[in-house]
């Protein structure tokens, strides 16, 4: 056998070695994340292609106040979060299915997020109804009783209550690249799809943020 020939056995063993490994790694993700959140669900993809024509829609509105939404260019389903409304109740996000929401995760040790809420309550109070609700879920992890507290201090009254102590909600959406830091915040469509994600506050309340919900809403 030549040098040449050992040589380019050498190279196809090589590369059958680290074929297999990356076999291997894309099965062990399968085993955890499931095989269709790596290769993407291909009903959920139709189901969310309309979002993304919303997306494309509200596009130029994605100024000013609300200059920093990161607008949705393929079909993405938020992943069923679970969590408690005021009730203790166990509340999902398909729960929403139909309605479009603003989707906020916050906690008190959050000094923007805090700064921010006022304007998702007045948010609320102009656009909420039977299309659309601000659904703003507590993170808080040591007392249950601190972001209810501030509620009320604060004033904010027309904002569903609605927490989260694990903080799961948070790490499920890290896992799909949609939460880094806090504030997080989510348009979703009424099939519960991406629209826009917002890392980091916004003035909820402006002329900017109104004209652009609004617009997600066909209004």
């Amino acid at each position: 056998m030549t040098g040449s020939e050992d040589a380019a056995k050498g190279y196809i063993s090589r590369r059958l070695v680290v074929a297999g490994s990356l076999a291997g790694i894309v099965i062990g993700l399968a085993a955890v994340y499931g095989i269709s959140t790596l290769l993407g669900n291909r009903a959920d993809n139709a189901a969310c292609q309309p979002a993304v024509e919303t997306a494309s829609h509200i596009a130029p509105l994605a100024r000013g106040e609300v200059a920093a939404l990161a607008l949705a260019t393929r079909p993405l389903r938020i992943p069923d979060l679970a969590f408690l409304d005021a009730t203790g109740a166990e509340r999902r996000l398909a729960d929403w299915r139909g309605r479009t929401i603003l989707l906020n995760l916050w906690a008190t040790w959050c000094i923007p997020c805090r700064k921010e809420m006022p304007a998702l309550d007045e948010l609320q109070t102009k656009l909420g109804g039977p299309q659309f609700e601000v659904v703003a879920i507590n993170i808080d992890t040591r007392d249950p009783e601190k972001p209810r507290a501030w509620f009320k201090e604060v004033g904010i009254a027309r904002l569903g209550y609605y927490v989260d102590a694990s903080a799961k909600v948070f790490q499920d959406l890290k896992l799909i690249g949609r939460a880094f830091g806090m504030p997080t915040t989510l348009l979703v469509d009424p099939q519960g799809c991406e629209i826009a994600t917002l890392a980091g506050p916004a003035e909820w309340a402006s002329e900017d943020a109104i004209k652009l919900v609004s617009a997600a809403l066909g209004r």
